[in-house]
């Protein structure tokens, strides 16, 4: 087992991989940036180490930085948690060159699932049945019309390098081709530095689906079930459950047992998810994989009672699966709020010193944050302030519990989505399981008349 962790990342998943840490027994190392120097996880941290100005292209994305702090506290390993450098496989490569343990995949895995048309190749090849598209990146905007001919409009243009939304373009009618298309690739370029992006077949009105995976350094790989994340915003997951209400256990054994079957194929080791979209006749399609552990990991770990975070550490540091999970058995139903610092009906960011801040408790209702009475949140990084889950024996007391949770769940001196998630959850629709991608525009659209 390791002897010290270096986390390289900030808010409430560096205190979740620190708790994790301590359970095992291990020494954490915190980066922080200017910004972040009364945060908890400097605080609570073994050691803690200044990594640069706010901005994190100068503090927690500067790769020498970062190796460097890892360099001067001596570390057997490095977490990173998600965002940031989770998912760089060239972070992965200087980790390696540093004989420090990238905790997550191998670097030659990282860059095989960040290239998304690389990822639908191998999972295509894998068995996983994929959207029609472009059988890899497009060179121009005339290979891509004549891609968009071939599978018909709508299409959807995406980032080959992307993610969270961004360099992404809907083309619905012919004359809105050029200007998608060449707004894709600048989005793509400014976000990923890379203008290289890749077409598909659109689904309309789909669910978005997935399921979380382990995987050991010996080829072996399980999954843990599945994932509804179809409360979405711009493509930036809202809510997501753990089961979904709209996969039956048959599919659920099938779809697993191939997500099982690709990953054991290229060897994929460390969590990780793969992403679907279900169309209305109920056909699941692989859109991407995310190479790290996952803003929505609690749900899996409420429903299955693994620890995503303790077994990637586990898995890294060479123990097996077997070892480190055992049989796996699903209870009840979960649900995730991603309480954000924005304003519930603006979205604008809403950085500031909270005054208040008063957690819900209770059978069931656990909550994920580095947030507090006095704290600041600052403008620079992600507006995530809080994750807020509710477990129950099924859907109904979860979402029960997840009502009375929101209610007691008390935030002041800067706005959040608290009131965003309270409508959401007393919609009949999503009582009843009846939502797609589309639902909350439907329900901001609603809630403007």
């Amino acid at each position: 087992m390791f002897r010290k962790i270096l986390i390289a990342n900030r808010g409430e998943i560096a205190l979740r991989v620190l708790s994790a840490c301590k359970e095992l027994g291990i020494a954490t190392v915190a980066v922080y940036s200017e910004a972040d120097r009364h945060s908890l996880h400097v605080r609570f941290a073994d050691e803690a180490i200044c990594i640069g100005p706010p901005r994190s292209s100068e503090s927690y994305l500067n790769i020498p930085q970062v190796i460097s702090a890892a360099e001067i506290a001596n570390v057997d390993a490095i977490h990173p948690g998600y965002g940031f450098l989770s998912e760089n496989a060239n972070f992965a490569e200087v980790c390696e060159a540093s004989h420090i343990t990238f905790i997550g995949p191998s670097p030659n895995v990282i860059r095989m699932m960040g290239e998304k048309d690389r990822a639908r190749a191998e999972m295509s090849a894998a068995g996983l049945p994929i959207i029609p598209g472009s059988p890899g990146v497009v060179a121009d905007e005339q290979a891509a019309k004549q891609v968009a001919a071939e599978i018909g409009l709508p299409v959807m243009i995406k980032a080959a390098e992307g993610g969270g939304g961004r360099g992404m373009r809907v083309v619905r009618k012919q004359s809105e081709f050029s200007g998608a298309f060449q707004t894709a690739r600048a989005e793509a370029e400014q976000a990923f530095g890379s203008p290289h992006v890749y077409l598909e077949k659109l689904i309309e009105s789909p669910r978005h689906i997935e399921f979380q995976v382990l995987g050991d350094k010996y080829g072996n790989v399980l999954h843990l079930g599945e994932r509804d994340c179809s409360i979405q915003r711009r493509h930036q997951k809202v809510l997501e459950e753990s089961p979904s209400p709209v996969l039956d256990p048959e599919a659920r054994w099938e779809i697993g047992r191939q997500v099982v079957k690709a990953l054991e194929r290229v060897r994929y080791s460390s969590a990780g998810t793969v992403e679907f979209l279900r169309d209305a006749t109920g056909k699941l399609y692989f859109i991407e994989m995310n190479a790290r552990i996952q803003v929505e990991h609690p749900v899996t770990e409420m429903v299955t009672g693994v620890d995503l975070v303790k077994s990637q550490i586990r898995l890294a540091a060479g123990e097996t699966l077997a070892d480190v999970v055992g049989r796996v058995e699903f209870r009840g139903h979960a649900i995730e709020c991603r309480i954000n610092a924005e304003d519930a009906e603006t979205f604008v960011p809403s950085p500031g010193r909270i005054t208040t801040f008063r957690v819900p408790g209770g059978p069931g209702i656990r909550v994920d944050t580095a947030a507090h009475a006095d704290a600041v949140i600052p403008p620079y990084y992600d507006s995530l302030i809080a994750k807020l889950i509710a477990h129950g024996h099924d859907r109904a007391e979860a979402i029960a519990r997840m009502r009375g949770a929101l209610d007691g769940f008390v935030v002041e001196g800067i706005k959040t989505t608290i009131p965003l998630h309270k409508r959401i959850i007393s919609s009949p629709d999503f009582a009843a399981g009846k939502f797609d991608t589309h639902f909350l525009e439907r329900q901001l659209a609603v809630g403007a008349k």
